[in-house]
């Protein structure tokens, strides 16, 4: 999901005393909006799959960025003195997981790998006890158990685990994504739609680069994409990121992330509804009983204020 989650971070390890003392109520526009981010994120997930089966992968994600940035850049200024950490953020947690995430993609149904996606969470906590010396509590890492637990459940099933490497690689990247994130936890005085503006500058030409070393057949892709295929990277671009971040922005500044941050449970929700509506994907028994321990999981992580 990208950069902006990183926000969830300082609120998933705790609460600020201010807001245990003041807990503030979602409004019915911010409820609306919290379910349009899940919906947004959900159905690009969805959309991408569809559009895999045209574009290499990374240079679908190219292109994204591409989209990305040239909306963007013009309402942000320039970062200066920032740059180089901007590009090597960029590198590991866009270049690199985006690679990592939806090349794995391909091989996975889209309401799968949403579901394998979750782990971003509970690697995110992982991070921060290993690298930033947090302390979670017994309870954040009873989600992480049973998070990891729903992942095995899910990749025992004999039709995903033939495919062990596009699930691998979706939960190679959820870990790079988490690392990218305590990247950019340590930037200051910068706002989010900068970085994100900014890294999706930075993150267009490197995955290109990455996807002429990885990848073939670009030229004859990018020849023979009708408007369907054009019209989801102008969606992965300017509905996925731009708008769905602007959203969870807006959300994250009027209220306590902890109050808006379980509606992204409700992603890979719209993700297998997608999937199944769009795609045509079918769902087992075991598939969603291990989607539901990843996403009871998570829950307990995010649920968890000490």
């Amino acid at each position: 999901m990208g950069q902006t989650r990183s926000a969830l971070h300082d609120r998933v390890s705790g609460m600020s005393l201010e807001t245990k003392l003041h807990p503030t109520r979602l409004t019915l526009i911010d409820i609306a909006m919290g379910v349009g981010v899940a919906l947004t994120w959900g159905l690009g997930i969805v959309f991408s799959k569809a559009a895999i089966a045209h574009f290499p992968p990374i240079l679908l994600m190219g292109l994204r960025f591409t989209v990305t940035a040239l909306v963007l850049v013009w309402f942000v200024r320039i970062p200066r003195g920032q740059l180089a950490a901007l590009f090597g953020i960029a590198l590991i947690s866009a270049a690199l997981q985006y690679s990592l995430t939806f090349t794995g993609l391909k091989g996975l149904d889209a309401g799968v790998a949403a579901l394998i996606v979750q782990l971003e969470v509970p690697f995110l906590v992982l991070v921060g006890a290993i690298f930033l010396r947090e302390k979670p509590g017994w309870r954040k890492w009873a989600g992480i158990g049973l998070a990891f637990f729903g992942v095995y459940q899910i990749a025992g099933e004999p039709r995903i685990s033939a495919a062990l490497g596009s699930v691998l690689l979706v939960v190679s990247g959820a870990f790079v994504w988490a690392i990218g994130q305590a990247m950019i936890r340590k930037l200051k005085d910068i706002d989010g739609l900068t970085v994100t503006a900014w890294i999706a500058v930075m993150a267009a030409p490197q995955l290109f680069a990455v996807s002429l070393v990885v990848e073939d057949g670009h030229w004859q892709a990018i020849q023979s994409a009708g408007l369907v295929v054009w019209g989801t990277v102008l969606y992965l671009g300017l509905v996925m990121t731009a708008f769905g971040y602007g959203l969870w922005y807006t959300l994250i500044r009027r209220n306590p992330v902890s109050h808006v941050a379980p509606f992204l449970l409700l992603l890979p929700v719209f993700a297998v509804l997608g999937g199944v509506v769009f795609l045509g994907e079918v769902m087992n028994a075991g598939v969603m009983l291990g989607g539901a321990i990843v996403i009871a999981g998570v829950a307990i992580i995010l649920s968890d204020k000490g």
